[in-house]
């Protein structure tokens, strides 16, 4: 079998599900994926049977040339901002190829939207067969995109499960002397909500008298506003496996977007065992967030709200700390790259 995927950015998250391709279902595996325009500079691992290609080093005839000869028995593509991209997919749709565009943003009900769900159902099946989604969310946004129930899969996106729940070994040294401190990890930018994060903390510690600290690890625009604030420790970016050795020192994980379209660090740390807090703007909080189960969320862009939500979790015994922490866990199960993988090729014996 020959699974061929068109990405944007490749990810780290995005490498355990390429191995089960490979390892549970003896597929080789084609990615290609965006080298420029990159956020990160991550570099994807080398894995037997999965062979990479750089967007930059391909014209859109190089492509249509690159996809015949392989000769994909089916196609991923992570959506239709890259023309060249549809060129080529639209040449196996017309051959009955299975073509499944991934789905990781929300509806919003922005004029753009509106505009592209009143086109794209006449031209939907020129370019796909199915939609694969994230959640409940990115549901939402495929069927107003045209496709019917049974074009659409779940579980588009796994965090690496396997090495964070590494960081549940953890809990019995927490169970003892539970960690007094918040965790914040992705980039410094307004969208990430940094600045309300910062404004919330300093509220937290003088209105609310609060003792917790906080570390965030990350990089961006806005790091001069955690700077020489007194209980937040500012860490540059590190990789996944510190990321699970953090999660010793830290108590509960902070994700304050202003808008996430999913956030695959929310599945990341609840599947390390760590209670959540969440702005109701993130995307992953429907499916990996139970209110008062496993943690809270906070009203969009309100760093009142998201201090005095720091102000009630800080102020929970060592044993509540600890039952959420397990709760996490256990909602974290509903999905891993297995159940990714299977998912995807689901639609071949359907």
């Amino acid at each position: 079998m020959k699974i061929l995927y068109f990405y944007a950015e490749l990810m780290g998250y995005q490498i355990p599900i390429l191995k089960e391709y490979v390892e549970k279902h003896h597929a080789q595996v084609h990615v290609v994926h965006w080298d420029h325009k990159k956020l990160t500079p991550y570099q994807p691992p080398n894995i037997e049977n999965v062979t990479y290609y750089n967007r930059s080093e391909y014209t859109k005839q190089q492509l249509k040339t690159l996809a015949t000869n392989i000769n994909p028995d089916i196609i991923y593509i992570s959506g239709w901002q890259d023309k060249d991209y549809l060129a080529v997919v639209k040449i196996f749709r017309k051959k009955g190829i299975p073509v499944i565009s991934g789905f990781d943003d929300q509806w919003k009900g922005s004029f753009k939207q509106h505009v592209a769900s009143l086109v794209f159902p006449f031209i939907l099946n020129k370019y796909f067969s199915h939609g694969w989604v994230a959640g409940p969310y990115q549901y939402e946004y495929a069927r107003k995109m045209g496709f019917k129930k049974h074009e659409i899969i779940f579980n588009l996106v796994s965090g690496n499960t396997p090495l964070f729940n590494k960081g549940v070994e953890y809990l019995d040294i927490k169970a003892k002397d539970y960690p007094k401190t918040f965790l914040y990890v992705g980039n410094f930018r307004s969208i990430k909500g940094t600045d309300i994060l910062v404004d919330a903390f300093k509220k937290y510690r003088i209105a609310y008298h609060g003792n917790w600290g906080l570390i965030c690890i990350g990089n961006g625009e806005l790091r001069y506003l955690m700077e020489n604030i007194s209980g937040i420790e500012v860490i540059d970016f590190m990789n996944q496996d510190k990321l699970v050795e953090m999660t010793k020192r830290a108590g509960v994980f902070v994700l304050p977007s202003r808008f996430d379209q999913w956030g695959v660090v929310v599945h990341e740390f609840a599947s390390a065992g760590m209670p959540l807090i969440l702005s109701e703007n993130v995307g992953a909080r429907p499916t990996f967030l139970i209110e008062n189960f496993n943690g809270l969320s906070f009203k969009n862009n309100s760093s009142e709200h998201l201090a005095k939500v720091m102000s009630t979790m800080s102020n929970k015994s060592n044993s509540e700390l600890m039952e959420m922490s397990k709760n996490s866990f256990l909602l974290s199960k509903k999905i891993n790259p297995e159940i990714v993988a299977a998912s995807f090729l689901s639609i071949l014996d359907s």
